[in-house]
């Protein structure tokens, strides 16, 4: 195992830990940076020229250094390695680098690390210890696993843009956050987590899969009950039946003592000064904070270091 950069003063659970992270968009990232946030050293494996396509997509019209917020507060406390999966050189970089890993992650859709050589299987002859960690839209078999796997298009077909109704007429709506990326990656790091106390045992690795469909299925676990269970549709809440609280927006919740005692905002900065104000890890651990000031790297930022310490940049592919 890497011992992971910039260690703080009290040792964090994943210490030591190194993931390779061949995921973008929303899922795996935000699996990786659970696994950061916990002390675990990741590696962003992105493409020389454009990296993560997250750096250009937007969910909001802000724009840092170049890279959207969104990429900057889900790839924050990583360092990124560019690396051309079609070039035989940059490919045994990768194969160098998952050799001396403990966790893979990737989200590509089924059949493009077949393609590129490094599905579960033949990473296995490589590292026979690692955990691998995959993402799907829809699983890999059955009439949907070919399909595009997005937030939206999980959410509508899974029911759960009918969750949120108040009236039997009313539009089916999707949740305003993106909750089958941000909870199937959750189930990827609790999936991860397993494995790396199953190899403690075995001394072997493991093949951790999550979908985004099967994750937003969980999360409508009551409502889908109910359904299964008297066989009908879930009812619509009527507004005389709610127990309601205070309904703040974000600027009146962030002036209220109750959200500012959680200290849930941190700073984080690039390496060039570019700094983001962002959520911190929701964990505590025997009452400590995980935070951590290290901003989303640049494409590459990190390649001459990783391949020092890590690569033989001798072996040709």
């Amino acid at each position: 195992m890497s011992i992971s950069k910039n260690q703080p003063s009290f040792e964090k659970p994943l210490q030591g830990i190194t993931v390779v992270d061949f995921s973008q968009f929303l899922s795996g990232p935000s699996a990786s940076l659970r696994m950061a946030d916990l002390g675990a050293r990741v590696i962003k494996v992105e493409r020389p020229d454009t990296g993560d396509i997250c750096r250009t997509l937007y969910i909001s019209n802000l724009e840092l250094d170049g890279d959207s917020t969104l990429f900057h507060s889900i790839n924050r406390n990583k360092e990124s390695f560019a690396a051309d999966l079609k070039d035989s050189r940059d490919l045994e970089y990768v194969k160098q680098l998952i050799e001396k890993a403990d966790v893979l992650i990737q989200n590509f859709r089924p059949g493009v690390m077949e393609r590129i050589g490094l599905h579960y299987e033949a990473v296995m002859k490589i590292n026979p210890r690692i955990i691998y960690g995959e993402i799907t839209g829809y699983g890999t078999e059955g009439p949907w696993k070919e399909k595009p796997g997005q937030d939206l298009l999980v959410q509508s077909l899974s029911g759960a843009t009918w969750t949120g109704r108040d009236r039997k007429d009313a539009t089916p709506t999707p949740l305003g956050l993106a909750a089958a990326d941000m909870f199937t990656g959750a189930h990827l790091v609790q999936g991860i987590l397993a494995g790396l106390l199953s190899r403690n045992i075995t001394g072997n690795g493991c093949h951790v899969e999550g979908s985004l469909l099967e994750s937003i299925l969980d999360l409508q676990f009551e409502e889908l009950s109910s359904y299964l269970n008297k066989d009908r549709t879930k009812s619509v809440y009527s507004s005389d039946s709610r127990a309601d609280v205070e309904v703040l927006n974000w600027n009146q919740m962030m002036q209220h003592e109750g959200f500012k005692v959680l200290d849930m905002v941190q700073d984080v900065r690039r390496t060039n000064g570019a700094s983001l104000k962002t959520t911190r890890c929701p964990i505590r651990v025997d009452g400590q904070k995980f935070t951590s000031p290290r901003g989303s790297p640049t494409i590459g930022e990190h390649n001459a270091e990783i391949i020092r310490e890590l690569i033989d940049s001798n072996v040709s592919g």
